[in-house]
């Protein structure tokens, strides 16, 4: 065992501190020594940051100086017992233990390998060896060099020798030594350099960055900064702020660097046109300052401040300012955490720091101090972080804490918009600065003293406020003047109350609207009006004009609701807001009172006038009343003349001018978002239009087919008096059939609030289809359009994608149609090259993503060589080698036309020239031949052959006498011969030699004997030419045989032919274009190809801005949240066979085509040979990239870097370097490949936030490795996670959290920057709080915010640049602020479930989204892929809103967010970005669910009541109508269905249905039965799948369209869409009403398995099934009770759709179920129902395993529901009392006696029936163990009991068979209902003996509705015809593409 031998110190030991060690330690016993790694990874979290470079120093050196690894170790070792003597941290014991005992290993071992005498002079040695390397290597430091990786080492290296060099020779305390770890020279860096040397890294070369780092670095002339430098290290501006502020130095170091790239970009743009570019100009300044400060300057003047920021006259002090005031705000952002959700309490902290850091440059002196003002926290190292952010993230956590993780009452605890809107009052600067910390706001607990409670806060005027307020703090606020309890503030402006009225009170303007349409039309129909001028009838005028009495009362109710949805939000609310809702609610009742009183006095007493001129109306007349309307409408008048002008309503919303305030004050509330939210005049009537359009077929369809056909029928029921009733009526003495109307009339009247959704859709269909026509969408649907359109290609994308420099193109056409021309007449050869060039880059990586294979890749590549054919330009100009997909076949169709073919010349030319790919297949082929002849042939005599042959071809074509001179029909045998020839050339075997001579020799007799008609004349030309006197039989006879022949040594021939590149390449592509056939029709054959060639290609021709350099391009970064989602499969994962078949498996199975692809790429014939030679990693990114995982994500949007280096490239390169290639132009040239990694590191940043990454690390969890792999792989890649380490303090360890932002060095991650938090960032939800803390790792003026289920293309990539420039376009007057995109779902290609998902989806982000966007301008951010303008939403809040469940869909609110802030958001469609989605309907119906928990969220919200409040009327109904309205309808139309059912089920029971019709027969009143039969109406919820249908016509053609349509009802679509609605609805419902919204993981698995029946009972019982069962209920009762006196087809009519739904909701998971019909399954389904609804449940037990654990979490919402909650729903459990009450009437039994003793005696035998049940369980528990016998014989005792009181029954009361069947269907409600009523008073009767009977009696329920639902199954398992035709429809799509389903399916532990 070894000891530390303790050295006496040289220095005096402070004894708060242990004593230092020795470098030497005794060991034992001696070891040998192993230079093995020490784990340098995974270390104690509290110790990782100081230790770690010393560890992985050591393990870099340790092979060869095994002594200084040691030294090393033993550093690491003294800083770890310094920082943790105790060993108290978590893990510290066991790395201590581990480290000392490698040390004892390593200390004789290492010694005697010591090459110096002592450890100092070693350390020297090798400290100078590594120093003079980094010295003589560091100058020419850049991207290019090879020697990169070595020399960061190098760096490394010296950084911590030098580190342990001074420890030793320390004279130091031990305090000083641990502190110096983490102050040494920092050599890791994010994408700036800034700190070590790097004036040579070629990113600081770029004059953009040189100008912004020397204005950052100007401290000239600063008053304050003489001061500062005098205690040194302040080189620039932000060192400044960080001494006199406090804050934290990597915080610095990252705003530092995110300045500097923000000026840099902005000045190159704006000075890219200027010679000089020197200096940094005062307009990227002043830009920034208008971006950055237009948040807080509408801040200081709403709250009627004066700004802070205060610049000076002088213009170079200006620029010093202004960089300094966006220095101060982006530091307090980047180390506010939370507190960055809150962009108006920033506003406040950055308001009081401005005025000290003016007051410190001025040198102000205090008026009451009379001393210099400074900054009030002081500059201390993380001052500002323990003295401003962390008092505030406190009250912040506090409050989340109350939440109860979301489950408490929105009223009872402050989100962040609560916090937040603190700060849109003046009363915010009562908090004073330095914060008053006993101020209210900062009390989160409600205080339960009586004089606290009744304490006055907030509640004083502004004036008062002012008043209390000190002369020095006048700009800063003071602190409170009197000292009192703190008091809870409460709500801030709004409170989110729980209820349905949420709806009406959000959009009161819709619903008055709509009522009081319904009003008018009612009226309208009872005068049953023959012409619209009826209406000016003055009778029926003044009835119509009662329709404001109403509107009165709705205003009324609107009033209330306000006073009491805003009663808990009274304590932050100023006196005139409470005033105004005291005085509206006064208002409104008064009109309440005035309207009706007018009205009755009145009526029909008119004043009248005759119109003097002859008009139309003849005489006007007027009441009391009128004049009262008129007084009442005036306000509505004044917002009428505003919404037409738009610019003058937005001017009075968003002035601040005391006039304006005022007279909107009664109008407009007074709070910071939401004005000015018009837009511009153009817009306005566009939607406006629109909804006139959708209004009138409304109204006009609900008039003709709703409404006025139901009056004749109501008359007549009025009329018809029904004396019988069926039941015992409670109202006897009622003879008007009110009940009658109201069952009638009430689907009716449900129907018309739901309809208008419908008529949306038709004409969201319309419009969007027109719109997609116009833009061009769909113009390229097809392979065959595609090889059609290509020659066009190269144009549309010189016009789009290449900037007007580059192709010399300055003057933009005007006008759609000269820009398509311009398009078109586009010199196309310069063109080609460039479009060549990026067309290659696509196809290559096509390949190495394995869409296609070799074959394809050649015949699909452009060549772009440099010419190749000399001596062709002059007989064919222009020539361009398209790829040889779109030639292919061309040529044999040539042949077989000039073989045949009888003409001229001239005319076979024009015929091959009509088809241009015919005419460039023959032209290229023709040059090909001659240039494999020029470089085969070397022999003089047969070159001079071959010219004179050429020479004769090229002299007919010039005398057009080809056809003549030559005998055509001898080509394809011509052909033949060249093919054998270049397939030698190809092989280019030595051994074919004699084979290539006797080809040759072949086409040469082809050529001069069969084709040429003369011949001999080449043999006579060349004699002629020979200076020989031989005649010509001699010469023929010695020069034929010996043709292309070796002859002494000399071979005429060169063959094989030399290895060359590009001369390989077209002999390669000339032997594709003689072989390639039809086959080249179907390239590339993989069908994800083609739609991705042709979306690209399409979108060359849709409106786009022009693409600048990328030089001059907007910078942005793309953000990716990450949480435990999977990053790459494993091999376990891939080849493990749990879920029934592997992972690989199946993928090999889905994407055949593709792994073929792989093995041909990498050599191997199948997988296991592959896993076989170690290329593991191959297969798993191959599977990875086919899931949706982080690694796909991951490659897709590095794609943006990849496009924006070659579009780099093609701005520099000249055509020569083009013609060079991208690839060769980066191998060959260093500094060119550098420079562009700099520009491209300089536009775009990669950021992923894996929030569980120090976790994964810590506890060795896999993914932790492969999130390392990534940015191995990816070097710009960067990961931002939150770090949590214990520190020791006072010998106790606390946790602290910071974020930390990392990249990939030498395989090692290296920390960037490490910013600490106040505390646990995850206090919201935790998708929002991910991003945020990794949001100031970003850099740039955009941001693209990416979900890790997302992929992107190359091709798509290429775009970004014309996607970003659309933030310098202005849609009506505002730039975009956020620019969405669409997106394609890449999961639809299997399972019909997806491929049903893909195209709503799909529907949804174009058709739906393009509609939102123009012309309804309501489209918000409804997720990722879109971009946001990243300046604008950084000071207004983030991306996305993080308050707990509320804010649960987040993404959207950031839309909200940006709209009620004055952003405008846009759609664009020539991007799209790939989206994975679920494949399976059990995660489907969890996505769903979490979408209509968020809606109901939604619904209840601030944001969407401010919208519904501030949007005019017609954007209020597109808000509406695409947001909740769609939830709502949902909802409505369920509930139609439910009110039509009770409604007849009331009528069937009482009788009265069957009264009417009888009369109504009588009387031949046939429109009551139609009013009745037309209640099947309510399915046209159909109609809403129309905007899919146009979608996927407009992209692939209106007949595919169709026949895709058919292809999904015949997969049971319709089942699928309904039973989609059922979860909609009933999640949506159900969180409005109880709570209970939360994220659920669907888990985003690719592979779609089998789910077992209690799996879907669990998920499905309560959403669908009880509701099916229900419905099937309410049918069967209503079928049993009305066939004796209706019709069968009206019964069809009425419920054909609702047998549908409800048999869909039943059985609809176990048709979706991957082999739900298998006997197989089935069995183990049974058995695993049977074991999981009898197992108890209790602590501990999961619901999966336990009907009792499932049945309490299922109620989990009725716990915190509230009172009025529960009362609606035991409410609602009434309606199960109806059958029993009105069912017992009908037995025989009751012998038609309609006494109310009847009902009495129904509860008595229900009683009976619990009693009997009851004994039965107590006999079981009392009897069952030891008293087996008696329990049985206790049953059938019984049992026979039971069956002889039915005997008795039937014979002496004439019971009935169907009265058992009766009893049944009215029994099993009243229990159901029971059941209801007793979850919902649970806390009532929890702890006595009835709640356990009544969850007996739930589980006995559940067991049954189990049962029903199995029974029908299993049947139909017995029939294998089932199964297999399942299997068809579930997996159509797959069968198309002769995918194996089947096996997959069956795939057991064969396939594993």
């Amino acid at each position: 065992m070894a000891e530390i031998v303790v050295a006496e110190p040289g220095y005096e030991v402070d004894p708060k501190y242990p004593r230092p060690l020795t470098r030497s330690i005794t060991i034992s016993c001696s070891h040998d020594h192993v230079p093995e790694h020490f784990e340098s990874e995974r270390l104690p979290p509290s110790l990782a940051s100081k230790i770690q470079e010393f560890l992985r120093v050591a393990n870099l050196v340790g092979g060869h100086e095994p002594r200084i690894a040691y030294l090393c170790r033993f550093h690491a070792f003294e800083i770890a017992h310094y920082m943790d003597p105790t060993s108290s941290g978590r893990g510290v014991r066991q790395f201590k233990t581990s480290l000392l005992q490698r040390l004892e290993k390593d200390e004789q071992a290492t010694t005697r390998k010591r090459k110096e005498k002592n450890d100092m002079r070693e350390l020297k040695r090798v400290y100078c060896m590594y120093n003079d390397y980094v010295i003589q290597h560091g100058g020419s430091f850049d991207f290019g060099n090879r020697d990169t990786e070595r020399l960061i080492e190098a760096y490394n290296i010296v950084a911590v020798l030098h580190e342990v060099l001074e420890t030793i020779t320390n004279t130091d305390g031990p305090q000083v030594l641990a502190d110096r770890v983490s102050m040494h020279a920092k050599v890791e860096f994010n994408v700036l350099p800034l700190d070590h040397g790097s004036i040579q890294q070629p990113i600081m070369q770029l004059p953009e960055i040189k100008v912004a780092l020397a204005a950052i670095r100007n401290i000239r002339g600063l008053h304050s900064a003489q001061d500062v430098q005098k205690h040194g290290g302040v080189r620039d501006l932000f060192d400044f702020l960080q001494y006199w502020f406090g804050f934290q130095k990597d915080n610095v170091a990252n705003q530092k660097e995110h300045l500097i790239l923000l000026l840099a970009n902005i000045h190159i743009r704006q000075t890219h046109d200027q010679k000089s570019n020197s200096k940094l100009g005062d307009g990227a300044v002043d830009e920034l300052m208008r971006k950055f400060f237009k948040n807080y300057t509408n801040w200081c003047k709403f709250l009627g401040r004066k700004s802070n920021i205060r610049l000076p006259f002088e213009k170079q002090e200006g620029q010093q300012y202004k960089l300094l005031y966006i220095g101060l705000y982006l530091l307090i952002w980047g180390e506010a955490a939370n507190l960055r959700f809150m962009p108006e309490c920033l506003c406040y902290i950055f308001h009081c720091m401005a005025y000290e850091l003016h007051a410190m440059l001025t040198g102000t002196v205090s008026l009451t101090t009379w001393e210099k003002v400074m900054p009030a926290y002081g500059g201390e190292s993380e001052s500002f972080l323990k003295n401003v952010v962390t008092p505030i993230y406190r009250v912040i956590r506090e409050e989340a804490k109350k939440s109860k993780s979301g489950t408490a009452d929105h009223s009872t605890w402050r989100n962040y918009d609560d916090l937040n809107e603190y700060f849109w009052s003046p009363a915010c600067f009562e908090i004073g600065w330095p914060m008053c910390l006993e101020h209210n706001f900062f009390c989160v607990q409600p205080s339960k003293k009586p004089n606290a409670k009744n304490a006055p806060v907030s509640q004083n005027t502004v004036e008062q406020r002012r008043k209390r307020e000190g002369k020095k703090d006048k700009e800063l606020g003071a602190t409170m003047e009197e000292v009192r309890e703190p008091k809870w503030l409460g709500k801030t402006n709004f409170v989110e109350i729980r209820s349905f009225w949420q709806i009406f009170r959000s959009f009161d303007r819709l619903w008055s609207f709509f009522i009081l349409s319904l009003q008018a039309m009612i009226i309208m129909a009872c005068h049953d009006l023959g012409s619209p001028l009826q209406v000016f009838n003055m009778v029926i005028f003044e009835d119509i004009m009662s329709i404001f009495i109403t509107s009165a009362i709705l205003k009324l109710i609107q009033a209330i609701l306000d006073l009491a949805f805003t009663w808990k939000a009274r304590g932050t609310m100023e006196f005139s807001q409470k005033m105004k809702h005291g005085m509206k609610m006064a208002i409104a009742l008064i009109w309440t009172i005035i309207l009706p009183v007018c009205y009755a006095k009145s009526r029909r007493k008119y004043t009248c006038y005759s119109s003097k001129y002859g008009s139309w109306l003849a005489e006007w007349c007027f009441s009391s009343y009128m004049v009262a309307v008129a007084i009442y409408m005036m306000t509505n008048a004044v917002d009428m003349v505003l919404f037409f002008v738009p610019a003058v309503s937005k001017y009075i919303e968003i002035s601040n001018c005391r006039i304006w305030t005022v007279l909107s004050w009664w109008i407009q509330p007074r709070i910071y978002v939401g004005r000015g939210m018009q837009e511009g005049q153009a817009s306005v009537l566009m939607y406006t239009l629109f909804w006139i359009l959708v209004l009138l077929s409304k109204f006009l369809f609900s008039y003709f087919f709703e409404i006025k056909p139901l009056m004749a029928p109501t008359k007549q029921i009025m009329e018809i008096g029904v004396k019988n009733y069926e039941w015992h009526e409670l109202f006897p003495k009622v003879k008007n059939n009110a009940g009658a109307i109201v069952a009638v009339w009430a689907p009716i009247i449900v129907v018309y609030f739901m309809d208008t959704q419908i008529w949306y859709s038709v004409f969201c269909t319309i419009f969007g289809g027109l719109y997609g026509i116009l833009h061009h969408l769909g113009e390229i649907r097809t392979s065959g359009m595609l090889r059609s359109r290509f020659h066009s290609l190269p144009p549309a994308f010189n016009f789009c994608l290449i900037p007007p420099s580059s192709r010399n193109d300055q003057k933009k056409g005007k006008g759609f149609f000269q820009n398509r021309f311009q398009k078109v007449l586009e010199n196309e050869k310069n063109g080609v090259s460039r479009f060549a060039l990026v067309w290659n880059q696509i196809v290559k990586q096509f390949r190495l993503e394995d869409l296609i294979s070799n074959r394809e890749l050649d015949l699909m590549t452009i060549p772009v060589t440099p010419e190749i054919f000399p001596g062709s330009p002059e007989k064919f100009p222009g020539m361009v080698r398209w790829p040889v997909f779109l030639l292919a076949y061309k040529l044999s169709t040539a042949l077989s036309i000039a073989k045949d073919f009888e003409g001229k010349d001239k005319v076979l030319f024009r015929k091959i020239r009509k088809d241009k790919c015919m005419y460039y297949a023959v032209k290229e082929c023709y040059e090909s031949l001659k240039y494999t002849l020029q470089i085969l042939v070397v022999g003089n005599l047969e070159k001079r052959i071959i010219s004179a042959i050429v020479n004769e071809i090229e002299e007919s074509i010039d005398r057009s006498s080809l056809l003549q001179d030559f005998r055509m029909e001898e080509l394809p045998a011509l052909v033949a011969k060249c093919i054998d020839l270049v397939e030698f050339l190809v092989e280019g075997n030595e051994s074919h030699h004699d084979k290539v001579v006797k080809a040759l020799q072949d086409i040469f007799e082809l050529v001069t004997n069969d084709m040429m008609i003369n011949g001999s004349s080449i043999l006579d030309l060349l004699y002629s030419s020979q200076k020989t006197d031989m005649d010509f039989d001699d010469f023929s006879r010695d020069i034929e045989p010996q043709l292309f022949e070796s002859s002494a040594g000399n071979d005429p021939i060169c063959f094989p032919l030399p290895d060359s590149d590009p001369q390989n390449e077209q002999i390669k592509r000339f032997h594709l274009l003689l072989t390639v056939k039809d086959t080249a029709m179907d390239i590339p054959a993989n069908l994800d190809a083609r739609r991705r060639i042709s979306f690209f290609a399409t979108s060359l021709f849709m409106d786009m801005p022009n693409a600048p350099k990328v030089q001059n391009m907007l910078s942005f970064s793309v953000i990716t949240p990450h949480f435990m989602e999977d990053i790459n499969y494993s091999m376990e994962e891939l080849y493990s066979s749990q879920q029934e078949v592997s992972i690989i498996f199946y993928m090999t199975k889905i994407f055949p085509d593709e792994c073929q692809n792989l093995l041909e790429r990498m050599g191997c014939e199948n997988l296991d040979e592959l896993k076989n030679q170690f290329k593991e990693k191959e297969i798993r990114d191959w599977a990875s990239f086919r899931g949706q995982t982080l690694s796909r994500t991951v490659r897709g949007m590095m794609y943006y870097r990849e496009a924006l280096k070659l579009q780099a490239f093609l701005d520099m390169a000249e055509e020569k370097d083009i013609l060079d290639g991208y690839d060769n132009a980066e191998k060959e040239n260093p500094t060119l490949s550098a420079k562009l990694d700099a520009l491209a590191d300089m536009k775009f940043t990669y950021v992923i936030s894996c929030q569980s990454f120090g976790s994964q690390k810590a506890s060795g969890n896999p993914h932790a490795n492969d999130i390392i792999d990534l940015m191995k792989r990816y070097p710009s890649l960067r990961v931002a996670y939150v770090e949590e380490k214990e520190e020791i303090v006072e010998d106790k360890p606390r946790k602290v959290y910071s974020s930390l932002l990392v990249k990939a060095v030498n395989g090692y991650e290296q920390v960037i920057y490490c910013i600490k938090l106040p505390g646990p960032p995850d206090i919201g939800e935790g998708k929002p709080e991910n991003q945020n803390h990794a949001i100031i790792f970003t850099r740039g003026e955009a941001l693209q915010a990416i979900d890790m289920n997302q992929d992107n293309y190359l091709e798509e990539a290429l775009k970004i640049r014309n996607l970003l420039q659309e933030f310098r376009q202005h849609e009506g007057g505002k730039p975009p602020t956020i620019l969405g995109l669409r997106e394609h779902i890449f999961t639809g290609s299997v399972s019909s479930l997806a491929w049903f998902m893909s195209y709503q989806e799909t529907s949804f982000v174009t058709i739906g989204q393009r509609l939102l966007a123009s012309p309804l301008r309501v489209r918000f951010h409804y997720g990722h892929p879109d971009v946001f303008d990243r300046v604008f939403h950084i000071t207004r809040g983030g991306i996305s809103k993080a308050s707990k469940t509320i804010n649960l869909s987040e993404d959207v609110f950031a839309g909200f967010n940006s709209t009620l802030r004055r952003g405008c958001i846009t759609y664009h469609e020539y991007l799209q970005v790939g989206k994975g989605r679920d494949v399976g309907l059990n995660q489907i119906s969890k996505f769903e669910a979490k979408v209509a928990n968020g809606n109901s969220e939604q619904t209840l919200s601030r944001d969407i009541y401010r919208l519904g409040h501030q949007f005019d009327f017609f954007r209020m109904l597109s808000c509406y109508f695409t947001t909740i309205g769609f939830y709502f309808s949902s909802l409505i139309s369920v509930i139609a269905i439910y009110v039509f059912l009770y409604g007849q089920l009331y009528l069937v029971l009482s009788g009265l249905e069957k009264a009417l019709l009888l009369e109504a027969r009588v009387r031949n009143i046939q429109s009551l039965e139609t009013a009745l039969a037309s209640q099947s109406f309510i399915q046209l919820g159909l109609l809403t799948g129309l905007p899919m249908v146009m979608e996927i016509g407009l992209e692939k053609g209106f007949l595919t369209a169709l026949k895709d349509f058919v292809l999904m009802q015949l997969q049971l679509a319709a089942v699928f869409f309904t039973f989609s609605l059922g979860t909609k609805t009933h999640h949506y419902g159900r969180t409005i009403l109880h709570g209970g919204a939360k994220y659920r993981p669907t888990g985003r698995k690719i592979v779609v398995f089998h789910a077992s029946f209690t799996e879907n009972y669990r998920l499905y019982s309560r959403s669908h099934f009880v509701k099916g069962f229900e419905l099937l209920l309410l049918l069967i009762v209503y079928d049993l009770f009305r066939r004796s006196y209706q019709s069968s087809m009206a019964y069809v009519l009425i419920t054909y759709s609702i047998w549908f739904m409800s048999i869909t909701w039943l059985f609809a998971p176990f048709l979706f179920n991957p082999s739900g019909f298998s006997w197989g399954k089935i069995v183990d389904d049974w058995k695993d129902w049977n074991k999981w609804i009898r197992q108890q449940g209790g602590i501990g037990v999961q619901q999966d395993k336990s009907w009792q654990s499932w049945w309490d979490d299922e109620q989990a919402h009725l716990r915190q529901s509230g009172m009025s909650s529960r009362l609606i729903e035991i409410l609602l459990s009434l309606r199960f009392f109806i059958y029993q009450y009105g069912l017992v009437y009908h037995l025989d039994i009751s012998q038609q006696s309609k006494n109310f003793l009847v009902y009495v005696l129904s509860w008595v035998v229900i009683l009976g029936v619990c009693l009997l049940a009851k004994a039965v369980n107590l006999g079981r528990q009392l009897f069952s163990a030891r008293y087996h016998l008696w329990f049985r014989l206790f049953k059938v005792f019984l049992f026979l009991g039971v069956l002889s009181i039915i005997i008795i029954l039937s014979n002496v009361c004439d019971l009935s068979f169907m009265d058992l069947i009766v009893c049944c269907l009215a029994f099993v409600p009243t229990g159901w209902g029971l059941i209801l009523i007793a979850q919902a008073v649970r806390p009532k009767i929890e702890k006595t003996g009835l709640w356990y009977f009544i969850r007996v009696l739930a589980q006995a329920y559940d067991y049954g509705m189990g049962v029903a639902l199995f029974a029908p199954i299993a049947i139909l398992a017995w029939l294998p015809i089932i199964s297999a035709f399942q299997t068809r429809f579930l997996f159509n799509e797959a069968f198309n593409r002769h995918l194996h389903i089947q096996p997959i399916l069956a795939g057991k532990t064969k396939h594993k």
